[in-house]
This record gives structure tokens, C-alpha cells and sequence, in this order.
């Protein structure tokens, strides 16, 4: 190799690592800026949550409590009445989101199995499910459920209709018939998961003498089990958040999400009570200011959250092993 080469070949390997090193550095600046644009919401309302109320109109305090106090938290777990909002919001979720995901596993193995009539017309259902807002079928869902009837069966032995609004089984129903919050998308992918699984598992199940039922809980559950966990932790933090379905059927129930959209409520009665009180009953300040209004509100987000962030810490693990998964065999 006599020097021109070498020297070329020196320069073509130096264009390489400059490259590499601008590239990974305008990488890392991306992921960063992405990471904050994401993270830079909770952490302004992680710090205003901890910030005493003449510390939110000091021009000076921006990002770090100068009085730092707890008080903010108090005051929202009071109002949110947290402990048994938290007990039966997280009961009825499990249930609600185990009967989702068992129903739409069932739906999943079906399409991706076996051929019957109409299959593509009712998997563009499930598309449909997944693309249609639930809030576009809202009257037809508020009529189905106020007057509910299968087959006109209920009526013919009652005599009348059932009202399941404001019902837990009116809630569950939606669930177990996989027509529950995203219900479209657990299907969905469920479904491309089993494809992505070599039909020469149950052939071999089969001739073992393993009937449909045997083989589908003992060699396709197992397997899909890191996919079943993602699409329940999904399940469980969108009905978590949702108002909606919530509403519909849980308004007398201590739910979190219902909880939280009247907070702001809750914490004007409760400003108006203790300045009417410390005012001798004058309503002066009968509006909390609004600084210290959206503190407490921040508060309560906070601490509705922090459920699903050990949720999602306790099942990280096989929260990215089932995206690895599902990036692999879609």
C-alpha cells in the first residue's frame, strides 16, 4: 500500500467518525429536546405542587419553591377523599380491564385462526372501532343503555326495558364484549401477535391430542403473555383517565377521573367555606385565586398519577420485551 492510498484511506475513515460523532450529538440533542418537551409539563407541575401559595405570585421564584411546603397535597387528597377513591377506582379497573383483554384475546385468536363468514367485513368493524370516537355513537350508546334489551327477550318476561346507565354492570357489559374504551386497538394487535406465531405449534398440539381450547390457554397463552400485559397496562391507564364511559355508568361510584373533573369545584366550595368563616360569614374571597387554584389542581393530577407510574415501574420489564416482540413479528 504505497502512501496516496493510505492517506485516503486515512481521510475516508476520519470522514467516518466525524460523521458518527455529529450524528450521534445532533441524536442526543433531539432525544433531549423530545424528552423535555415531554417531561417539562410534569415537572412544572411537580414543582408548583410543593410551592406555598404567596410563592406563586413571587416573580422572583421560578422553578424551585422558596417556601417549600406540602400543604398543596393536603388539601387535594382531602378533596379527591384519595384513600377510598384510589381503593375502588382500582378495583373496578382491574375487573373492567380483565374482562376487556380476555374478550378481545378471544376475538384476536379468531381472526387471526379461522377463516368463517364475513371475516373481513367484521374485522373492518374493528377498524372502525379504532378509528370512530366513542363520543361520535354517544346517543345512540346513552338510548341503548337507558332502554337495554336483548332481542326484546328482557321486555317479553319483565315487561319493560333495563336502565344499565349508572350501573357497574352496564360498565363490565361494555368490557366483556370487547366494545370497552380502545377495545378496536387491543384486537388489532392481539391479532397481528398471533399471526406472527408458527402454525406448527398447534399442529404439533393437535396431534398430541390437545383439543382447540386445551391448545390455545396452554401454547398460545403462555407465549403471548408479554402482549397481554401491554395491552392490559394500556387498558388500565385509559380507563384510568377516562371521563366518558366514566360518567356514563360510574357517576355515583368513587371514581378518580370523576373526582378530579369536579376538584376545581370541590376546592372553591372549600375556599369560600373557610374565608366565610374567617371573614364572620362577609363572602369576602369567596373565589380562590386562580394561581393558587391551578396548584391544587396540578397537586391532584400528581397524585392520580402516581398509581399508574408504579404500574408502570413494577411491569417495565415486560412492558418493553412485548413492544420488542410486537415490533418483530408485525
Amino acid at each position: 500500500m504505497n502512501n496516496k492510498t493510505f492517506n485516503a484511506h486515512s481521510m475516508r475513515i476520519l470522514k467516518n467518525n466525524i460523521f458518527n460523532t455529529v450524528y450521534k450529538i445532533f441524536r442526543a440533542a433531539i432525544l433531549f429536546g423530545l424528552c423535555f418537551l415531554i417531561l417539562q409539563p410534569l415537572l412544572n407541575k411537580i414543582s408548583v405542587s410543593f410551592m406555598a401559595e404567596h410563592d406563586l405570585y413571587d416573580a422572583t421564584v421560578i422553578n424551585i419553591p422558596r417556601n417549600f411546603s406540602t400543604e398543596n397535597y393536603k388539601i387535594a387528597t382531602n378533596l379527591l377523599d384519595y384513600w377510598p377513591t384510589l381503593l375502588q377506582t382500582v378495583i373496578i379497573i382491574i375487573i373492567s380491564a380483565s374482562l376487556q383483554i380476555t374478550a378481545c384475546t378471544l376475538a384476536a385468536y379468531g381472526f387471526a385462526r379461522y377463516k368463517f363468514p364475513g371475516k373481513n367485513i367484521l374485522f373492518m368493524c374493528v377498524f372502525l372501532i379504532i378509528i370512530v370516537p366513542p363520543q361520535t355513537i354517544l346517543s345512540s350508546l346513552y338510548l341503548n343503555f337507558q332502554f337495554f334489551d336483548i332481542f326484546g327477550i328482557i321486555k317479553l318476561i319483565t315487561g319493560r326495558n333495563i336502565n344499565l346507565l349508572g350501573t357497574l354492570t352496564g360498565y363490565f357489559l361494555l368490557s366483556a364484549t370487547a366494545m370497552g374504551l380502545k377495545s378496536g386497538l387491543y384486537i388489532f394487535l392481539l391479532r397481528q401477535y398471533f399471526r406472527g406465531v408458527p402454525k406448527e405449534l398447534e399442529e404439533a398440539a393437535y396431534v398430541d391430542g390437545c383439543g382447540r381450547l386445551f391448545t390455545f390457554g396452554r401454547i398460545m397463552l403462555p407465549d403471548a403473555m408479554p402482549m397481554l400485559t401491554s395491552c392490559f397496562l394500556f387498558s388500565f391507564v385509559w380507563q384510568w383517565t377516562d371521563a366518558l364511559f366514566t360518567t356514563f355508568f360510574l357517576n355515583s361510584y368513587k371514581m378518580m377521573p370523576i373526582a378530579l373533573s369536579r376538584l376545581t369545584l370541590s376546592f372553591t366550595s372549600y375556599w369560600s367555606t373557610i374565608n366565610a368563616v374567617g371573614s364572620g360569614g362577609s363572602g369576602i374571597m369567596s373565589q380562590p385565586p386562580v394561581g393558587y387554584l391551578q396548584a391544587v389542581v396540578a397537586t391532584g393530577v400528581l397524585v392520580a398519577l402516581i398509581p399508574l407510574i408504579v404500574l408502570y415501574l413494577a411491569a417495565q420489564k415486560t412492558f418493553v420485551e412485548s413492544l420488542t416482540q410486537t415490533g418483530i413479528k408485525m
